[in-house]
């Protein structure tokens, strides 16, 4: 079953909030889904242990180096997805996790700082394909955005990493309170209280565009290698 890695060699560019939206979207479409929390501050596993999980939705954290693949590697036998959050650097761990990746998810946000970063996973993941021979495909997805003003620096961005052959999203991670509120009373937003947290239609609906989005593009991957192999086979 698919693996989906969110990975960033910035701290704070989103890879958890994107994570969990992702997994809780999957889940809540039916879509069996084990998270795996490589992050070392365990932002997703302490969110599991307070929030109210649909039965689909599984938390893993107990991961190391060692064990990270084997971690991967049984999860994709028993649900239908895998999402992993990893930590914000260019670790071993980060690696091996990419190794694995039927998709890798770069967050990223606005900025020219956020896009140096975000070209060092980029780089990280092509070395992992040279590595293993086989392609790694990945798409980059921009966080904390609004859904109303679009400023220069993000157009300007969006148009260089088109130029450079990059894979973006349409989908977009907005800035919303809902998504703070996630992590702040260690709920998903269907459990979140609408007295207490605005706009979450908003969020949801938000989350399940990205979720559409990642189905979508899993299919068109599977297509594609499909028929590359169809065509090695027949050169």
């Amino acid at each position: 079953m698919p693996t989906i890695v969110i990975a960033s060699s910035k701290g704070g560019s989103g890879k958890s909030t994107s994570a969990i939206l992702l997994a809780s979207a999957l889940a809540e479409q039916g879509a069996t889904v084990t998270v795996i929390d490589a992050d070392l501050n365990h932002p997703l596993s302490d969110l599991g242990k307070q929030a109210h999980l649909p039965d689909t939705l599984t938390v893993l954290s107990d991961v190391s180096e060692d064990s990270i693949i084997d971690t991967i590697e049984e999860a994709a036998a028993k649900t239908q997805f895998v999402v992993v959050d990893l930590e914000g650097t260019a670790s071993l761990m980060v690696g091996l996790a990419i190794s694995r990746a039927d998709l890798v998810i770069i967050p990223t946000q606005g900025s020219r700082l956020d896009a140096k970063e975000t070209a060092k996973t980029v780089r990280l993941v092509r070395i992992q394909e040279k590595s293993l021979r086989t392609p790694i495909p990945a798409a980059i997805l921009f966080t904390r955005t609004s859904s109303t003003i679009r400023p220069r620096t993000l157009v300007a961005i969006e148009t260089e990493f088109r130029k450079a052959g990059l894979r973006l999203f349409e989908a977009q991670i907005l800035e919303l309170d809902a998504y703070k509120a996630i992590f702040s009373f260690g709920q998903l937003i269907s459990k979140l209280d609408p007295k207490q947290v605005p706009n979450l239609p908003t969020a949801a609906a938000n989350a399940k565009a990205l979720m559409v989005e990642v189905v979508n593009l899993l299919k068109v991957l599977k297509a594609e290698a499909a028929t590359n192999e169809r065509a090695a086979k027949v050169a």
